[in-house]
């Protein structure tokens, strides 16, 4: 029986992938409910879940794709790859109501702004503090902080080595995650009602990724909104890290 199932599930990887992912959906519910109470919700513990079992991939396969290393899970790494993941956001803008975005206005420009230009400080200076010194490592580990697709492509653009473009794209990651994270948990605080809170939520966060996840786990409803914003930080760090901010750190050093 089970090399029926192991066969089925290499044959048929991506539909094997969305029964792991919709399991993991379940029994992160269940959690929720009966541990939590509802306190923790059912979506920050799937990501604490996936995590463990990317790690427990990598661990046991020794490769460098977490679970999808491993043969009979190897539908998880076109699940979450490029196509389907961008394939997701772009269809996240499908729900937004022009009426409810153009209510962000100037407000939303300002966060989207603040959550390019803070986070980009807060890298360059975690990247100073560790010994990096010279502007293209301080820049490149700054824009991994923006995100962790501008890191590299701004790593890239001005001559960062490879070790320095990985660290960018850790940082990015890391901050999706701790968004990913703690959103549900100060949603009440940050008060995430509505399309506009979402839109300017979006703006200073900045990750899609953790945007999308947070929110999802806040309010569905305020996904679209929320990734509406977080989605232009891509472009507008690439088009500004490798030229003015580098430019910038440059100057200063």
């Amino acid at each position: 029986m089970w090399e029926i199932l192991e066969k089925a599930a290499k044959e048929n990887g991506l539909v094997a992938a969305f029964a792991m992912v919709g399991l993991v959906v379940w029994l992160s519910g269940a959690i929720s409910r009966r541990l939590t109470f509802g306190r923790v919700h059912g979506s920050a513990i799937a990501i604490f879940i996936g995590l463990v079992l990317a790690y427990s991939g990598g661990k046991m396969s020794g490769g460098t794709k977490g679970l999808a290393d491993i043969a009979l899970f190897g539908g998880i790494g076109l699940m979450g790859g490029n196509m389907l993941r961008d394939f997701a956001i772009v269809a996240t803008a499908f729900e937004v109501q022009a009426t409810e975005a153009r209510r962000a206005g100037w407000i939303g420009a300002v966060a989207l702004m603040l959550g390019t230009v803070l986070p980009f400080i807060v890298g360059v200076s975690v990247a100073r503090a560790f010994g990096y010194s010279d502007a293209v490592s301080m820049t490149t580990i700054g824009a991994g902080a923006i995100t962790y697709i501008v890191g590299p492509v701004t790593g890239a653009a001005i001559g960062a080595s490879s070790d320095v473009m990985a660290l960018s794209i850790a940082t990015g990651v890391i901050k999706a995650i701790l968004v990913m994270v703690t959103t549900p948990m100060a949603a009440k605080f940050l008060r995430l009602k509505t399309p506009r809170s979402a839109m300017v939520f979006g703006g200073l966060a900045g990750t899609v990724s953790g945007v999308s996840a947070g929110l999802a786990a806040t309010d569905r409803r305020l996904v679209p909104y929320g990734a509406l914003v977080a989605t232009f930080h891509t472009g507008i760090g690439c088009l500004l890290g490798p030229s003015v901010l580098y430019a910038i750190v440059r100057a200063m050093t």
